[in-house]
This record gives structure tokens, sequence and C-alpha cells, in this order.
């Protein structure tokens, strides 16, 4: 197995390689504006590090979210195309899971994941102690989820952003590649389906359909 991984979900773009063994290289910028910029660079610097050609690749494992749609789709069209032309799998993992796998290494009892949806939300999920997801992901201010998340480390940018309601932060706070290409190779081990890599942005609509109608004659 060869499985490049990457995400942009959250201000983080980042980019591993795993041989189903162990990650290979990886490689993570932080700069909510410029996923577009800096994906395909980062793709061809850790492949190049790996002495791997695109077409030794045989899967891709792509973050779909939740997160906010100009970042994720960037992650999400560009793993899409690879995959169509190189004829190879592309599974989709969720973007909170992959920060969850991290936190479950030394968690030692249930936990949350809390990251930035703009507008003054976060996008949330809760995890058991082995960092299995209790439920889906959800969207919601951080004051509506202080009861229920009170008494649980959060990791996420969730607590660096609304300290106030989440006083228990935890790291680690962005997405890395390399813990979601581990999430990839563990679920597609087991045998378990393949998520579809379809994003998960989860925000209400902006626009809504108008509950009167206006009069424009006189």
């Amino acid at each position: 197995m060869l499985l490049l991984a990457f995400d942009t979900a959250t201000p983080a773009v980042t980019a591993a390689l795993h041989d189903g063994d162990r990650v290979q290289a990886a490689s993570t910028a932080v700069d909510a504006r410029r996923h577009g910029e800096l994906l395909a660079p980062q793709i061809a610097a850790i492949l190049g590090a790996a002495g791997v050609r695109t077409r030794d690749l045989t899967a891709i494992a792509v973050g779909v979210g939740p997160g906010p749609f100009t970042g994720l789709r960037v992650g999400i069209v560009t793993a899409l195309t690879m995959g169509a032309a190189l004829g190879i799998p592309v599974h989709g993992v969720c973007s909170l899971d992959a920060i969850a796998h991290v936190v479950a290494a030394t968690a030692g009892s249930p936990f949350a994941v809390a990251t930035d949806a703009r507008r003054r939300e976060v996008y949330w999920a809760l995890y058991a102690a082995d960092g299995s997801r209790v439920g889906e992901p959800g969207v919601a201010r951080p004051a509506d989820l202080a009861r229920s998340m009170e008494g649980l480390h959060v990791a996420g940018q969730g607590p660096h952003l609304y300290p106030e309601h989440f006083p228990r932060g935890v790291e680690p706070h962005l997405v890395s590649a390399a813990a979601l290409a581990e999430v990839a190779v563990t679920a597609l081990a087991s045998g378990a389906d393949r998520l579809p890599a379809a994003p998960l942005y989860l925000r209400r609509p902006d626009a809504v359909e108008p509950t009167g109608r206006k009069r424009v004659l006189a």
C-alpha cells in the first residue's frame, strides 16, 4: 500500500504518505488563505522526499471536514481529480476524527473536538476514550455546547478561540495528515465501509425562502 493523505478543512494544509505500516513523509503549513497554492507543492514535496511517483500510489485519503467551503473543496477536488487520473480509490475521513486519533493516544477518558466554523460557531463531535466518535458531527455556538462538554477535555481550535466556553483545551488544535492517514489505514485494514469523499459542510444555509410575498405593484 502507498496511501497519500491530505486535509484542507482547517487553516492547516497538511499532506502525508503512508505505506501501510508507517508514515514515510509528512508536511504541514498553516495559512487559511492559501490552501489552493500550498497543497500541490506539498504533495510533490512529500512524494519526492519518499522517492515515490504519483503512479506508484494505490489509494488517496482526504479530509472531508466538517470545514468552511472554500478550504474544504480544495482538498476534495484535488483528491477526486487525482483518483480519477490515476485510477485509484479515494477514501473520505472525517477531519475531526483525525484530531481525535491523536488525543485518544493519551486521553484515558471521553473528550470532544471543536474546530472553527467561523461566524462565531464551531464544528464539534464527542468521542469515547478510545477515539471512537459518539454520534455525528455538528455545528453550533460555543455557548450552546458549554454545558454538554462541561468537564471534558476539548481538542481543536475551539478552546483557543473560546476559552471561556472550553476551559480544558488540549492539543492538537489543527488536523495532521499523518493522523488522518493512520485513521484511513486502520479503517481499511478492519474492512470498514469506505466513507465517500463528499464534503461535510453542516452549515445552515444563508439563503432562506421568504415567508411572505412583497407587493411590487401599486
